[in-house]
């Protein structure tokens, strides 16, 4: 059926997962069996297996307050349990950041909260995250959907705190807030910074995360969704209510929130028109009623500045009914399934891209190597059996010539070796300038001074004139380290170059490095904080408060995509020679391995068709090699809808 095109589609996604894992295995042992493998390649492949395991594809539903968001997710995902899931009936907010997940290293389901008094904390929720004694873990009954839902009404409780308190929370404002405010000076605020809730729903184990927010005061006092949750979701679903139109407040939301996410070919980024139901009219016809809808859609489109088509109409609520009660008709009517298809077609494929891409990155390369040493373990082992079928019949000036031949191809290996171990010396040092340039010592200081300087001023203009200084020395630096790698890139290809010109090899070519996705991530940051300073949230906001969020969310992310460039920068370091070292190796055994055997042919003429018939032998194996590791790139570049096919036909 249509309407679970995307649950059928998660469960394929993991499924191809599950086969890509078993295709990784098969190549170690592939690797192992074919004395192939050593401890680095052994951890990489380890690290890329636990990584599979550890994906998620992640869905960020963003949205104010009371346009039926969180009635959204129970419709697409949970409607299976007969009721609503997670609180969403009218007046029923959610009031903290919600994340839904399956956690494989906790045996048992639960409800972790973190008290919003962390607010106050230096750590940041991704760091909180590490020490779960901090939060208030509550574990779930899964046998019982009510109970689970009872426990889930937390995630909307408030507690009520002096004003004092809540400014110092940052979570108040006197002006903004005065109607808020109760005539005994206390105010009404969230009880909890965060959830994390994790049971074993199907949609869940394959991989499925998804991430509630409350409204617009939430994703502005809390940077760290904007900076890092939101970016790194696979499809942000920002919701409106057609009782609502776009307000003010979700153009704020759309503009600082949404909008700056800069949506590519890989990131959706999806508008849903919500509430429709409100439009139905049994006065009207259907078609007028379709009329009025579209019209709605066409203004919000205007509004956002998006296309018509990616806004999609849906009633959420009528949605979840239909799907409760089994009603086909209501369900097309709700308009449910064309979001559902929307994330079954378009999200899953990309995201299914993305992690595939990764992988050949990182294991393409490696089986790109082991098969060129097949190949050339082929290539000599024919090239062998030529010769030694020549042989027969020959005389022994003949072999002696052989070997003389093959002694000069010994000696030219040993010359091009004096001078690869120069030009590894070379390399070592511009990699290490690169490694200096990454380095967080630096940074360290930059970041302190900042902190100083921001610390000293009390407007908008002083912030934003400190955060500009910050990320202007921050690009210099990235500009640098982007001159330097191009240059150890060079000497790089310089190198492999000339060893393919000496030994006719045309295979072999060097993993570069590129800064080119750390320079994105900066420009994205410098994005961010920007339109953090410009926020009407911020600007509400304590500045001292402010301050601490910049650094505690913004700059420690800007320190962090340092630190990821320099480990990258420093593995890089260990793999980027090490096809040619191991192409110098195999030559090396090669050569040796054919004077030895021109030696026992020239001692003895009985010999000969031995090693005729184990180089046949050898020549055999070496074809069965190559047939199973193109076998297995095959399965790696196999798309889904290729895989669902393939699975279709199986059955």
């Amino acid at each position: 059926m249509i309407a679970h095109g995307f649950t059928e589609q998660m469960h394929a996604f993991g499924r191809w997962k599950t086969d890509l894992m078993s295709a990784i295995e098969r190549y170690r042992k592939w690797l192992e069996q074919n004395n192939m493998i050593g401890p680095e390649t052994e951890l990489r492949l380890f690290e890329m297996i636990e990584s599979l395991k550890t994906d998620l594809l992640n869905i960020a539903f963003v949205a104010e307050f009371a346009r039926g968001k969180t009635e959204l997710i129970n419709t697409i995902f949970f409607s299976e349990f007969g009721m609503r899931l997670l609180p969403s009936e009218p007046g029923r907010t959610t009031m903290c950041p919600t994340e839904l997940l399956y956690d494989r290293s906790f045996q048992k389901s639960y409800l972790r909260l973190l008290p919003i008094e962390t607010r106050l904390d230096d750590a940041s929720i991704q760091e909180q995250k590490k020490n779960p004694s901090n939060w208030t873990t509550i574990i779930l009954d899964t046998r019982s959907p009510e109970k689970m839902a009872e426990v889930f009404m937390e995630v909307i409780r408030t507690k009520r705190v002096t004003e004092k308190e809540a400014l110092k929370l940052g979570l108040h404002d006197p002006v903004q807030d005065a109607d808020k405010t109760r005539n005994d000076g206390y105010v009404d605020i969230p009880k909890w910074r965060h959830a994390l809730i994790s049971f074993p729903h199907p949609l869940l184990m394959e991989g499925l995360s998804i991430l509630d927010t409350p409204g617009l005061n939430a994703l502005g006092s809390e940077p760290e969704l904007t900076l890092n949750m939101l970016p790194t979701a696979q499809a942000v679903i920002f919701v409106l209510g057609a009782d609502t139109g776009v307000t003010k407040s979700d153009m704020d939301m759309w503009d600082h929130h949404v909008q700056a996410l800069t949506g590519d070919k890989q990131h959706g980024r999806i508008v849903v028109l919500n509430k429709v139901d409100m439009l139905w009219d049994e006065l009207k016809s259907d078609a007028a009623v379709d009329n009025t809808i579209k019209l709605q859609c066409a203004s919000v489109a205007k509004q956002l500045g998006v296309d018509e088509n990616n806004v999609v109409p849906v009633s959420a609520q009528k949605g979840l009914v239909a799907k409760v009660k089994k009603d086909q008709a209501l369900e097309k009517k709700s308009n449910i399934n064309a979001l559902e298809n929307l994330l079954a077609k378009d999200i899953l494929p990309k995201k299914q891209l993305i992690l595939r891409n990764n992988i050949l990155t990182e294991i393409g390369s490696m089986v790109k190597e082991s098969r060129g040493l097949v190949v050339s373990r082929l290539n000599e082992a024919n090239k062998q059996l030529k010769e030694l079928k020549n042989l027969s019949g020959k005389n022994k000036d003949v072999i002696v010539h052989l070997m003389l031949k093959t002694r000069e191809e010994q000696a030219l290996y040993y010359k091009s070796l004096e001078s690869f171990q120069i030009s590894k010396k070379l390399f070592q040092k511009e990699h290490a300038a690169l490694l200096k340039l990454l380095s967080l010592n630096e940074l360290d200081k930059l970041m302190a001074e900042t902190r100083k300087q921001m610390a000293g001023t009390w407007t908008t203009v002083g912030l934003k004139s400190s955060m500009k200084e910050f990320f202007d020395i921050m690009n210099d630096v990235i500009q640098q380290a982007s001159k330097q790698t191009d240059k150890t890139n060079s000497l790089l290809q310089r190198v492999y170059r000339k060893f393919c010109e000496d030994h006719s090899v045309s295979d072999l070519k060097p993993r570069l490095f590129t800064m080119n996705k750390y320079k994105l991530e900066m420009e994205r940051l410098h994005r961010e904080a920007e339109s953090y300073i410009k926020s009407p949230i911020t600007t509400m906001t304590e500045q001292s408060f402010v301050i601490k969020k910049f650094f505690i969310s913004l700059v420690s992310h800007a320190r962090n995509t340092f630190h990821q460039a320099y480990t990258e920068a420093e593995s890089w370091n260990k793999t980027a020679l090490h096809s040619l070292m191991t192409r110098i190796k195999e030559h090396k055994s090669q050569v040796k391995k054919r004077l030895e055997s021109l030696r026992r042919i020239s001692e003895s003429r009985e010999t000969l068709q031995q090693r005729i018939t184990e180089l046949e032998n050898s020549a055999e194996k070496l074809n069965t090699q190559l047939a199973d590791i193109n076998m297995l790139v095959e399965t790696l570049n196999r798309p889904l809808d290729a895989f669902m096919e393939n699975e279709k036909s199986a059955a």
